[in-house]
């Protein structure tokens, strides 16, 4: 084994030992990991950009390497026998190569582990239609995602296909069969890996990641014409997240891909996530499940009107992100100072708190 390759494997060997959640390879910084409450050093050596590059280069696979030839960014997966799977991302940060690498979760997580309210967990039981989970970088979204994936998985006798750049929850076959196609590894692009998915009968569709308009435009097609698709974004609530995707196209189109979405959509997810007082994160929540009125909002778009639409439709199984705080703070999972801080009406939360505190009494 190359001494580079080793040097990389020693590090994620410290970071799978140590219950990290990333490596940071950062110039003129040591090798350093990321916990739950900081960034230790796990070395005392300042690192090169040439050091990082020579490390990592040799880790990813042939697309990533081409990716970053071409780019100078690049994500890709890597596995260590024994020892674990791990995401990289390689780019440059003034003009010197570095690199982000997280451990990825042996283990699928459950919906009742991550401790999202149980309206997220009937999201796994529809048969058609597009659900978008939407939320900041970091947010958790592919877990939940996973998560969700995952309970169709054991429950339901479908054909599944996830396209995802790279691949990050491995999913084993239960009472489903699961097709996962990696971007690099098995298609060129999500665009000509959803065209080949479709050929292919599938029940559900997970996109890993909408990033460019023909992948939306295939996706949103594929959700009217009965397969279930389920994908995220980089987005920050509900409004944003369907405001994502229409606004990435021409003016000229805009109106159009409205009106399909308007039919497609089935269900936005949002989240974010927060310190949890038992350790780690926990995600806090908004949900909107699609009615009449949220499709005739997005038609006209008239977006600011769908956090209306939330309350109108709590007995479809939306709720607010208030709503989903109240439930960890009662919980005891989260701080009451850390959730007036993170809503997005402090005021209505804290009516919500004191109904909790009074029926406790």
């Amino acid at each position: 084994m190359p001494e580079e390759v080793s040097r990389l494997n020693r590090w994620l060997e410290t970071l799978v030992a140590g219950t990290g959640s990333d490596l940071l390879l950062i110039p003129d910084a040591p090798a350093c990991i990321r916990f739950e409450n900081g960034v230790e050093n796990i070395d005392e050596r300042l690192l090169s950009g040439d050091e990082i590059e020579a490390a990592v280069l040799p880790a990813l696979s042939p697309h990533g390497l081409e990716l970053y030839r071409q780019n100078r960014i690049a994500d890709s997966s890597y596995r260590i026998p024994g020892v674990g799977r791990f995401r990289i991302n390689l780019h440059r940060e003034r003009g010197l190569a570095a690199a982000a690498i997280r451990a990825l979760p042996a283990k699928l997580p459950s919906m009742q582990q991550l401790h999202l309210p149980p309206n997220v967990e009937s999201l796994a039981r529809l048969r058609h239609g597009l659900v978008l989970i939407g939320g900041p970088a970091g947010a958790g979204k592919s877990t939940t995602l996973a998560a969700l994936l995952d309970e169709i998985n054991r429950h339901e006798r479908r054909h599944i296909i996830t396209i995802e750049d790279p691949v990050e929850y491995e999913h084993t076959h239960v009472k489903s069969v699961v097709e996962q196609v990696e971007i690099g590894a098995d298609a060129p692009d999500f665009p000509t890996a959803l065209r080949a998915a479709l050929r292919q009968a599938p029940d559900v569709i997970v996109v890993g990641e909408m990033r460019d308009p023909e992948t939306m435009h295939i996706a949103v097609a594929a959700a009217e014409t009965g397969h279930l698709v389920l994908s995220t974004l980089h987005t920050t609530d509900v409004a944003s997240t369907i405001s994502r995707i229409s606004d990435s196209f021409p003016p000229e189109r805009q109106n159009t891909i409205r009106q399909e979405l308007a039919m497609a959509l089935t269900a936005v997810l949002t989240q974010i996530l927060l310190p949890s007082k038992n350790g780690g994160r926990v995600p806090a929540a908004e949900l909107l499940i699609v009615g009449y009125g949220a499709r005739q909002h997005i038609r006209r778009n008239a977006l600011q009107h769908l956090n209306q639409e939330i309350t109108i439709t709590k007995n479809k199984g939306s709720f607010t992100l208030e709503e989903s705080l109240e439930r960890l703070v009662r919980q005891d999972h989260i701080e009451r100072e850390d959730a007036l801080l993170i809503a997005n009406h402090p005021d209505d939360l804290k009516g919500l708190l004191k109904i909790s505190a009074d029926t406790r009494r």
